[in-house]
């Protein structure tokens, strides 16, 4: 990765996907901007600045256009260009993720779907102008996406979207040289893990029957990352890469 540089978003404390994904290449000799996504953060992210080489953090709400604008707009004035894009990034309001999906309100869904899928589309959007000899976008999903898992509930059928969303982008933007994946880790204790119910007990489970009887840690989501940004994974696109020490073999 020497010489690479991108884009890593999501970023809200030292147990964040985004962090590991941002360490691992910063490691492989990448350049990183990585975002966090409202003022409130800034106080938990700054002290991981030197775990990441020192990348530029930059405050982005995915919702807002103009923040991401300003974001593609400041990777183009300092490199000219992207060669890597990982969205770390996933939401929905509490009470729809407790409930049933049946129950899940308009609003909650269209704001889940909003912040955890389209929020992808639109960075590949911006990126695509900038990876004019190629690039690898990337997002994190979870098996829940595929089948039933117990509390994920909401979050089913969003991240199914953006798993579809990753091999429609792939079809689409492949002739120019652009790869889309989608990694997805099995429970890992992140913040945004904290909201779903009873994960302690998916915890478990991952630890007590994944073939490698371990939960993956960020920084193995992020070795992923860079072999997939790499030009090891050169030939592959459009997939979802389960990093969970082997736990979906066995749901």
């Amino acid at each position: 990765m020497q010489g690479k540089v991108g884009i890593v978003a999501g970023l809200a404390n030292q147990d964040s996907i985004a962090f590991g994904c941002a360490q691992a290449l910063h490691n492989a000799g990448a350049e990183c901007i990585v975002t966090y996504a409202s003022p409130k953060a800034e106080k938990f992210v700054t002290p991981l600045a030197a775990d990441m080489g020192k990348p530029e953090l930059v405050c982005c709400d995915v919702q807002q256009d103009a923040q991401l604008d300003d974001l593609f707009a400041r990777a183009h004035e300092r490199w000219g260009r992207v060669d890597f894009v990982v969205h770390s990034i996933a939401f929905a309001p509490l009470e729809d993720l407790h409930g049933r999906v049946v129950d899940c309100s308009r609003e909650g869904f269209a704001l889940a779907m909003d912040i955890s899928c389209h929020s992808f589309i639109r960075m590949a959007r911006r990126a695509e102008p900038l990876m004019k000899d190629g690039g690898t976008l990337l997002n994190m999903t979870y098996y829940g996406a595929e089948k039933v898992v117990d509390n994920y509930n909401l979050m089913g059928p969003v991240k199914a979207a953006l798993e579809s969303a990753t091999r429609y982008l792939a079809a689409e933007l492949g002739p120019q040289g652009i790869r889309v994946h989608a990694v997805s880790p099995g429970a890992i204790r992140t913040r945004a893990a904290a909201g779903l119910k009873a994960f302690d007990e998916l915890a478990r489970d991952g630890e007590t029957r994944s073939p490698l009887r371990r939960l993956a840690s960020v920084q193995d989501v992020g070795n992923t990352v860079v072999y997939l940004a790499s030009d090891a994974g050169a030939a592959l696109s459009g997939l979802t890469h389960y990093v969970d020490a082997g736990r979906h073999l066995r749901f």
